[in-house]
């Protein structure tokens, strides 16, 4: 069963939260994050992105990199940006956002989980990480002997937990502040941390949504810690790593789109043309795919949106891998069709995230720059769940969850 543990946080005081907080650190690049924290001496981003405080030509990876963000991160300790907790805690950390036109709200709980749930496979993951950025956020969290940012993790619901995350939200928040994007963070400290250390214990398993390396590399920091502390007992907080976990029902996984540069030699007409060999391709105003084992391609302005529809028949809805839209279309169309069989190197395709919407990937073929696009079906939590539980791994970027967690609100230390 989870183990959870409340931790002392390092916060902001509540003045200045909003200034401090920050998007995670792999969702920008070195240009974006220095614009966001242009001006601004306490933004979190100097802590979890140092390359922006730092010469272009500087290797991403090089020891001043690390030196900078502990730098960056003790002057804040000192300088009042972030204060110590009294005592160690469990908070709420709820999301309020317009995604795609729909209105959603998603309510977590931030708390510490075990290096040894994730290493007995009770922590679930379905994507595999890269060593180079594990590597990187592996000293990040040594070097700085702390977790800079909580994982996103998600959990069945259950009606107790429910209950108490409802009963303690209804109290003052301690963060309650609207980001430059539009999203609405708030920020709680529990009551009783005992009972959701409870109720969690009640959990079989828990799921990565998003922070697979964050995740393996708060691991491998706690299991280094370990080997060189002689008078290890199991009790140390590097044991532990920061999280926040938010019922299933309550998320929403935007599509994770393809866009390829070219057609391996075919026009755009005779591409199209071996599309109706696998499926019911028609012209379309809406790109959005209706549903599962659908997909929508974009060939240019002249030829429009087709949406294809593969056969019902030809899916195995019990494989949980290979019932996946993406693998479908691998399968079907990038593979055979276009010749990329390995999505993790191929430079010929690229991917663009929902939140980006079908507009972009018009924009990127009408410029020339790709020359087709395909818009596809969002992956549902129970899909990521079975690829999980069947201890499987989805192809890489197949989930985009939306809204970020904010980086900077809370804070935990490895002791």
């Amino acid at each position: 069963m989870i183990r959870l543990n409340p931790f002392k946080a390092w916060r902001p005081p509540a003045e200045i939260a909003a200034k401090v907080a920050c998007v995670p650190y792999d969702v920008v690049n070195t240009a974006e994050a220095r614009a966001l924290a242009a001006g601004n001496a306490q933004s979190f981003m100097h802590v979890i992105r140092p390359d922006i405080d730092l010469a272009d030509e500087v290797d991403h990876y090089a020891d001043v990199v690390y030196e900078t963000a502990a730098t960056a991160l003790k002057t804040f300790q000192k300088d009042g940006t972030l204060a110590l907790d009294a005592t160690p805690s469990i908070y709420l950390y709820r999301q309020e956002a317009t995604l795609l036109g729909k209105q959603v709200s998603q309510t977590g709980v931030v708390a510490s989980c075990h290096i040894e749930d994730y290493a007995n496979n009770l922590i679930k993951k379905h994507e595999r990480t890269r060593k180079d950025k594990e590597d990187d956020r592996t000293r990040h969290v040594l070097d700085l002997n702390c977790n800079a940012e909580p994982v996103f993790f998600l959990h069945r619901d259950r009606a107790d937990i429910a209950a108490l995350v409802k009963k303690d939200s209804a109290g003052a928040p301690l963060y309650d502040f609207v980001a430059p994007d539009g999203v609405r963070h708030t920020v709680w400290k529990v009551s009783d941390a005992a009972a959701y250390v409870k109720a969690f214990g009640q959990l079989p398993a828990v799921y990565v949504a998003d922070g697979h390396h964050r995740t393996a590399s708060a691991a491998r920091a706690g299991a280094e810690r370990r080997a060189k502390n002689p008078k290890h007992t199991g009790n140390e907080e590097y044991n532990w790593f920061m999280t926040v976990l938010f019922p299933a029902s309550e998320l929403t996984i935007l599509p994770y789109h393809r866009v390829v540069f070219d057609l391996n030699g075919l026009s755009a007409q005779e591409f199209l043309m071996k599309l109706k060999h696998i499926g019911a391709l028609t012209p379309t105003s809406n790109p959005d795919p209706p549903s599962p084992g659908s997909f929508c391609v974009y060939v240019g302005r002249s030829q429009g949106w087709y949406r294809v529809v593969l056969p019902e028949s030809s899916i195995n809805r019990k494989d949980p891998i290979g019932s996946l839209d993406y693998v479908l279309l691998s399968e079907r169309v990038l593979g055979p069709m276009l010749g990329i069989t390995d999505l993790r190197t191929d430079k010929r395709i690229d991917f663009v995230g929902g939140i980006r919407g079908a507009k972009e990937l018009e924009r990127r073929v009408d410029s020339g720059e790709c020359k087709a696009a395909f818009c596809m079906h969002p992956v549902t939590i129970e899909q990521l769940m079975s690829v999980a539980d069947a201890g499987e791994i989805m192809p890489p970027k197949s989930t985009w969850f939306e809204p970020k967690l904010r980086s900077g609100l809370l804070v935990r230390m490895l002791d």
